[in-house]
């Protein structure tokens, strides 16, 4: 949004945003709105235009075209879209928009934090926008509510908190949808992994064997699965379950499921728990949970461990060995009351691989380590790794050096492919072929 500042001919100030916030309040007085949600995108653009040029007339400010331009595409953006954001949301350089408060909002490019000069009116005109983002999918913020996820029409994950909470004012946080669905080709073309290991990935995925992608914040668990996802065959019935829809499968045959949240009254709420409880009954051939963060990781390991198998989730947790301390510590909230080398032997007879993303200082994301759990040794889950990438160093640019290389070690499951007719080259598991990036 190009930053405007000029004043009225004749007596009293006025700015840019205050005509903006006249004329919208005029045209939102004069659209009747039961038939604007059927009006299609360009026609409603249209009539949008032809009201503020009517109400334009009527003011006495002095325009010139490309201020008239710019006041018209504004007001567009505040009745169709999110306002000061629409921008943001269209740029597709953008991955993250940050709303820290009404005056300042960061975005994200190439994995690195970015301030911008777009700002709202005020905290007003920022919870506007929050309550139309969260009231178009039947959700609420408030007072008694002041933290809510939501979602954007085209499927953008969306955070918002307010005060009290926030003390500086709202803040909202927007991780993008991506419209281009990446393929493990584009992982490959990125520098994330190399080819060998999206042959290994893709026969891991065939192979039916349990898969927990680990990783902090922002570092590509998400997409990771997706990708994976999309190696499962086209004959088989998938149910994805999800606190906010995100995942993109291209397959035909998807049952979709959401959480919700507890209503007005404090009633209503249906956790990510019950359903993959509910899913267990509904005949699937592969559960795809979108990250596990509580009590259902224990119904998520039963299913694996009752013929659900070939199953897919995520975890925050900074190494493989991280994500297995987690996944205990998540059935243990989930009150089962199993002695410790039970409960690692409960959890290492479900998984079968885990999978660590890692974002690097320069913002690149990495697959950084492919481990397979082995079993147990005493009350320890056992863990080999397959490949590895290790950061060697910095260049000139602050980008991040290092290698991609495999251990040597050759994985059990491989035995299983074979039974399965999957090929996988052994020159795959050579520790003596790297790759430096």
């Amino acid at each position: 949004m190009i930053a405007t500042d000029w004043e009225q001919v004749g007596s009293g100030a006025t700015n840019f945003e205050d005509l903006k916030g006249r004329l919208h309040r005029q045209v939102i007085e004069a659209l009747d709105l039961s038939v604007v949600a059927k009006l299609n995108q360009e026609l409603l653009k249209t009539e949008l235009s032809n009201l503020v040029e009517k109400f334009l007339e009527q003011e006495p400010v002095p325009l010139n075209a490309k201020e008239r331009e710019q006041l018209i595409t504004e007001i567009q953006w505040e009745v169709m879209g999110l306002g000061p954001l629409e921008p943001l949301l269209q740029d597709p350089t953008v991955n993250d928009i940050l709303v820290n408060r009404a005056d300042q909002i960061y975005v994200e490019r190439a994995g690195k934090l970015q301030p911008t000069d777009i700002k709202f009116r005020d905290e007003t005109h920022l919870r506007k926008i929050i309550e139309k983002i969260v009231s178009a999918i039947g959700r609420r913020v408030d007072e008694s509510s002041p933290m809510v996820d939501a979602r954007l029409s085209d499927g953008s994950r969306v955070n918002a908190i307010i005060p009290p909470l926030a003390l500086d004012g709202s803040s909202i946080s927007i991780r993008k949808f991506s419209k281009d669905k990446l393929q493990i080709e584009d992982l490959v073309a990125k520098r994330s992994l190399t080819p060998e290991i999206a042959d290994l990935l893709k026969g891991i995925v065939e192979a039916r064997l349990n898969i927990l992608i680990a990783g902090g914040t922002g570092c590509g668990k998400t997409t990771i699965l997706n990708i994976l996802s999309s190696f499962i065959p086209s004959d088989e019935r998938i149910i994805t379950i999800e606190d906010s829809a995100e995942l993109q499968l291209r397959q035909d045959h998807v049952v979709r499921l959401e959480t919700r949240p507890p209503n007005v009254e404090g009633r209503g709420e249906v956790s990510q728990r019950e359903l993959v409880k509910n899913t267990l009954r509904m005949r699937p051939d592969r559960i795809v949970l979108g990250e596990v963060r509580s009590g259902e990781c224990l119904d998520m390991l039963q299913a694996m461990n009752t013929g659900h198998d070939g199953s897919l989730t995520t975890i925050h947790a900074n190494t493989p060995r991280d994500a297995l301390t987690r996944v205990e510590t998540l059935v243990a909230m989930a009150g089962l009351n199993l002695a410790t080398k039970a409960l690692r032997h409960y959890i290492s007879s479900a998984l079968d691989v885990v999978v660590q993303m890692t974002r690097l200082s320069d913002g690149t994301r990495k697959m950084t380590s492919l481990q397979e759990i082995t079993g147990m040794e005493g009350e320890i889950v056992t863990l080999q790794e397959i490949f590895s990438f290790h950061q060697t160093a910095l260049d000139e640019n602050r980008m991040v050096k290092g290698r991609f290389s495999m251990t040597g070690v050759r994985p059990k499951f491989v035995e299983r492919f074979k039974a399965l007719g999957i090929d996988i080259d052994p020159e795959v598991f050579d520790p003596t072929k790297t790759y430096d990036v």
